[in-house]
């Protein structure tokens, strides 16, 4: 049975969904290693990459309102275009993350970091894969997979807690260092919002599957 134009209009908003995801992941990873390697130039592209990010979160906004306005869906189809406008909207500032920590890069400048990277990039790593797993999730209606999400941003905590504990003796101990250490502080916050993020995520797959919005996950 040949597809409708309405089942196309929704294919083409998932798929631009799952392409401004892909956008963010880039963007988180390249903030990340332009940080570790002191690279200004990358962290400046990361910082204008965001303009795209959110002009296509704005057109994906419009192509979801126009399939509400024109073609009324209801039931399932309903929840989906709900949770794109959402989670859409989580990716903006997932994105907005990620271009903070390229401000942060840019801020401290040519100054070398205050310790080797070790727990901030483990936590990248983990809300990058969160994020993508999310995103599967909605796309699979896969509502294990989206427990799962919220299982690993406890492990994001559990580094945020760790990476501030750490910093902290470094400033108690050596007042010079406090701003460097605080300029960790602070990406280190940025990929626990991401992580976060996912997590919200993550809820609205079981909104989706079970009509039901849960208070956690």
């Amino acid at each position: 049975m040949p597809r409708t134009e309405y089942e196309n209009q929704l294919q083409r908003i998932q798929d631009e969904l799952l392409q401004i995801g892909a956008l963010v992941e880039s963007s988180i990873t390249k903030a990340l290693q332009a940080l570790k390697r002191r690279d200004l130039e990358t962290s400046r592209q990361v910082v204008e990459d965001d303009d795209e990010i959110d002009s296509r979160h704005l057109a994906l906004e419009e192509q979801c309102i126009d399939v509400l306005a024109l073609q009324q869906p209801m039931g399932g189809d309903l929840r989906t275009l709900v949770s794109v406008l959402l989670i859409a909207s989580e990716l903006e500032r997932m994105g907005d993350y990620a271009e903070g920590i390229a401000k942060i890069s840019l801020r401290m400048g040519d100054d070398p970091l205050l310790k080797p990277l070790i727990d901030i990039p483990r936590m990248g790593e983990i809300a990058i894969q969160m994020l993508r797993n999310s995103l599967r999730a909605f796309v699979n209606h896969d509502n294990e997979a989206a427990m799962q999400v919220a299982a690993d941003d406890d492990e994001v905590d559990a580094l945020y807690e760790q990476v501030f504990r750490e910093l902290l003796v470094y400033m108690i101990e050596n007042p010079g260092t406090i701003r460097r250490a605080t300029y960790l502080i602070w990406v280190a916050h940025d990929l626990e919002r991401i992580a976060d993020r996912a997590t919200n995520i993550a809820e609205r797959v079981i909104y989706v599957t079970t009509g039901v919005l849960p208070k956690s996950v």
